[in-house]
């Protein structure tokens, strides 16, 4: 009786081991790990939003603004709030690549008016200007680790799902499609000179 129920017991240990290792938990822990770096990432941007709201008030507040080039920063801050990617469309580079391109026209929009700035002096000393450009500045380098992160993480989960043994798992178990990463376009990748803008450098 004592060698029947070794071997079973032993096989039911092999078995526990191999399904241990074949992406049961990595696999979706990888995958947890990607999304909640992706909320950072959204969490960075909103932040960014809220700052240009607090910003294009300042500016408007100081009477020396072009309308124009507020009306459009305003324009590209609601567009980019409203295109959202929820963590579980991070498997559609389309939807991720949408997000990005509404971000982007916000950094462009946000430029111009930065460097339209420098025509008013005035402006340039304003204390609540500064403390924003300065928190904006901030906001921009962790934007750019947050998204940083999340491409790690990406990486980190795709590799996972791509390779033995946790491919196993991850196809029949958790039918895993793999993650789009943030794909910045060239020169992307380094938070904007906001100092400069006003230093005319």
């Amino acid at each position: 009786m004592a060698r029947t129920r070794l071997p079973a017991f032993l096989l039911l240990t092999v078995a526990s081991l191999s399904l241990a290792s074949c992406g049961i938990n990595s696999v979706p822990a990888a995958e947890e790990v990607a999304k909640a770096k992706w909320a950072d990432v959204q969490a960075q941007y909103q932040r960014r939003a809220d700052l240009i709201g607090n910003l294009v008030a300042t500016v408007r507040a100081a009477g020396k603004q072009e309308q124009d080039t507020l009306v459009k920063v305003t324009e590209a801050r609601a567009k980019a709030t409203s295109v959202q990617v929820s963590a579980d469309d991070l498997d559609d580079p389309a939807k991720v690549a949408q997000f990005q391109a509404a971000q982007g026209a916000l950094s462009q929009s946000l430029g111009r008016l930065l460097a339209t700035v420098e025509a008013y002096p005035d402006l340039k000393t304003n204390q609540n200007f500064l403390a924003l450009q300065s928190q904006l500045e901030g906001t921009e380098n962790r934007i750019t680790v947050a998204v940083t992160d999340y491409n790690e993480a990406v990486r980190a989960y795709n590799t996972r799902i791509r390779t033995f043994p946790d491919m196993i798992g991850a196809k029949l178990i958790h039918g895993a499609q793999p993650m789009a990463p943030f794909a910045a376009k060239a020169g992307a990748d380094s938070a904007p000179d906001v100092g400069a803008m006003f230093n005319g450098n």
